[in-house]
């Protein structure tokens, strides 16, 4: 997950280290360029989102920077000025009472069930569209149970032995790794970190600064983005559990649960039944 307190960033995936990998796996084996993703975007401070359309990028609402003011997101090494950002109206953001609570007593699932139950997703608009990159397009269809998913994230790293300190540091070099998916239903899909013996050749799983990435799908040779880094779960006390050990699960904004919600944003269109409109912020002045 992003930059949270140690419970969210436990939390909410422990969504966040640049790929947690397998203990016996060389880390070169993980390691990809820039090349391989040009899509994916770097936020402020840590986390990613990934460009889907010339002025548009997509991530997970935990990601948007706290500020109001004016930011700057960075794709393929270069900054884009941020016009408006549209928040899904069904996002909200953990209860600090939740927070507080998982902190003094170490058990966090009322605030899981908290986050599972938010429309974690959002939309950032650029103010000038990207030219020197193709956007990818999205896997629309709602077949992700059992399918292979690829992550990838630069974000803290470590092995499923010992898993990463959740302090961080949170941005790291960029690696991609595969997962199988095991559930997927509503807003999320989910997978588990299995240990070698039942993991795939590069198995791994998302880790703090990793939040907003993408989980893609491979559809007649093209990887298309079925997904979204955002949470994940830790069995035990989360004040002395470290995130990423084998065992562990992350779930991921399940894009094609939210199409028409994305398409609807991004034309600046009310969606049908929805009673509450995004959230739409603007910036740089612009409307």
């Amino acid at each position: 997950m992003t930059r949270f307190l140690l419970p969210i960033l436990l939390a909410l995936s422990s969504s966040a280290h640049a790929i947690v990998i397998r203990d016996d796996i060389d880390d070169s084996q993980y390691r990809i360029p820039a090349s391989e993703f040009p899509a994916l975007v770097d936020m402020p401070g840590e986390g990613h989102g990934v460009l889907i359309a010339p002025q548009w990028v997509i991530t997970a609402a935990h990601v948007l920077p706290m500020h109001a003011g004016p930011w700057q997101a960075v794709i393929n090494g270069t900054p884009r000025d941020v016009e408006r950002v549209v928040v899904h109206p069904g996002y909200a953001r953990p209860a600090q009472e939740l927070i507080h609570q998982a902190l003094e007593t170490g058990e966090w699932m009322l605030a899981v069930v908290q986050i599972a139950s938010t429309d974690d997703i959002a939309l950032v608009k650029l103010a000038e569209p990207v030219t020197d990159v193709v956007p990818v397009a999205l896997h629309g269809d709602d077949d992700q149970l059992g399918r292979i998913v690829k992550i990838i994230g630069k974000g803290a790293t470590a092995t499923g032995a010992k898993g990463h300190d959740p302090w961080g540091p949170n941005r790291t070099e960029l690696r991609r790794a595969y997962n199988t998916i095991t559930s997927a239903h509503g807003r999320w899909f989910c997978y588990v970190f299995d240990a070698p013996a039942s993991a795939l050749p590069l198995e791994g799983k998302t880790g703090s600064g990793d939040s907003g990435g993408p989980a893609l799908i491979e559809v007649d040779g093209q990887w298309k983005l079925a997904g979204l880094a955002a949470w994940g779960f830790m069995h035990g006390d989360v004040r002395t559990t470290r995130p990423g050990l084998y065992g562990q699960f992350t779930c991921n904004v399940r894009l094609s649960h939210y199409l028409e919600w994305i398409e609807g944003a991004m034309s600046d269109q009310p969606q049908a039944g929805d009673n509450h409109p995004a959230r739409s912020m603007p910036l740089l002045g612009a409307s």
